[in-house]
């Protein structure tokens, strides 16, 4: 039997990048897969219809929470429950502080911290309604636990995400519910490449603030992902888990 069978898997962002290699990887598993993204990427819907058959898109605004609501609300009509939900989408900013443009420090804080908490309201709600519970995993980044310049709007709001997580697992330990963080180092992702081609000085710049010298791909992010929503993690909650090529240790 398949790790996710009959799992219901939400994943936000889920058209590339991170949230698509999880996406890929849950319905391999044979978990059914609802993709919340803020437009349809039909070549995504196509590729996960390769690894699953039940598969879902609803169009949904993170930054929004009566959006988010209602995809949750999709999801279980569609499915019957919500056993795992990844909130994955983000974005970044790039400017220091005293320049910074107070709509960019709302916009990537109403995405990457509201986003997740509007997310997880309306995961928990569903989940503490269900007798199995579930498991919440948030996507946050080395960048919740250090900086860079440019981005403080990217890096408060995955700093808050850690806490926010640590909260929402102390408030539903008792419920089933376990919640917990990833944090990715620099990941080959299409964003991210769209600076960093091969053999860039960007792209080599990136690879030496990790110990292991390279990017990381989105499915080993992914791996790590699968792990913490499965029974494999069943004593695990609260954690803030690094997968970042041990960009923290230098």
């Amino acid at each position: 039997m398949k790790r996710f069978e009959n799992k219901v898997a939400f994943i936000t962002g889920g058209n590339s990048g991170i949230g698509k290699a999880v996406a890929m990887l849950m319905a391999r598993e044979g978990a059914k897969v609802v993709i919340a993204d803020i437009k349809k990427d039909q070549q995504a819907i196509d590729d996960l219809l390769k690894e699953g058959r039940e598969i879902k898109f609803v169009a949904c605004d993170v930054s929004k929470p009566d959006e988010v609501e209602a995809a949750i609300a999709t999801t279980v009509a569609a499915f019957g429950s919500l056993d795992i939900a990844v909130n994955n989408a983000g974005i970044v900013d790039s400017s220091p502080i005293h320049e910074k443009p107070v709509e960019e420090w709302q916009r990537v804080l109403n995405v990457n911290l509201n986003g997740v908490f509007y997310g997880m309201k309306y995961q928990i709600i569903q989940m503490r309604n269900q007798p199995s519970g579930g498991a919440i995993v948030n996507i946050g980044s080395i960048m919740s636990q250090v900086a860079e310049f440019g981005i403080g709007s990217y890096a408060s709001s995955k700093h808050g995400l850690v806490g926010l997580t640590k909260v929402a697992a102390l408030e539903n330990g008792v419920n089933n519910i376990r919640v917990n963080a990833i944090g990715p180092g620099y990941i080959e992702t299409p964003l991210l490449m769209d600076n960093a081609g091969q053999g860039s000085e960007y792209r080599t710049y990136m690879e030496s603030k990790h110990a292991m010298k390279r990017l990381g791909k989105p499915e080993e992010i992914a791996k790590a992902v699968l792990f913490l929503a499965s029974e494999d993690a069943s004593f695990c909650t609260g954690a803030y888990l690094p997968v970042d090529g041990g960009y923290l240790i230098q």
